[in-house]
């Protein structure tokens, strides 16, 4: 497989996108390191032959910095998981801006509220940041938890959808 590989300029810093031949995005995060990308990815699933590129969903992206919150919505990914990864990845794409969910509802939203540690490990686990906005997942009291990218990361994107987030 091929993909395309672009870094963008962000106010939370560089953005790196891999996406794969149709546009869809593979991985991505606050990194201008593109290795840090590529390791998001199970090793099977990293592309034989990167390229740079230009990329729709850099658009998106910087859409959404302009302040089109919504602007990432649409933007097609690219995930390998298992079921329950993937009925969560899909999950996390409708939670809107500025109305986060907690680890412990996002559970509950899987039809399994007990399952808060699974819960977290789906976001853990998630490579197109952004794209999939597993930063809309909080803590039980409200405070950030963890994110790939860096809490920094994270608190500006909850405030610049207006959740804040955060304690």
């Amino acid at each position: 497989m091929t993909a395309l590989i672009q870094t963008i300029d962000t106010p939370d810093g560089p953005f790196t996108l891999l996406v794969d031949e149709q546009q869809r995005v593979l991985s991505s995060g606050w990194t201008a390191d593109r290795e840090a990308i590529l390791a998001r990815l199970a090793p099977a699933h990293r592309p034989d032959d990167v390229r740079d590129g230009e990329t729709d969903a850099a658009d998106a992206a910087r859409a959404y910095y302009d302040g089109d919150l919504r602007a990432i919505d649409g933007v097609a990914v690219a995930q390998r998981g298992t079921g329950l990864q993937l009925q969560g990845w899909a999950a996390l794409r409708s939670i809107a801006p500025g109305a986060p969910l907690t680890y412990t509802s996002f559970a509950a939203a899987l039809d399994n509220p007990r399952a808060v540690r699974a819960a977290a490990s789906i976001c853990a686990r998630n490579a197109p940041a952004l794209f999939v906005p597993c930063h809309r997942v909080l803590r039980s009291d409200g405070s950030l938890g963890g994110f790939a990218w860096g809490l920094g990361v994270k608190q500006s994107l909850l405030t610049r959808e207006g959740s804040g987030g955060g304690r």
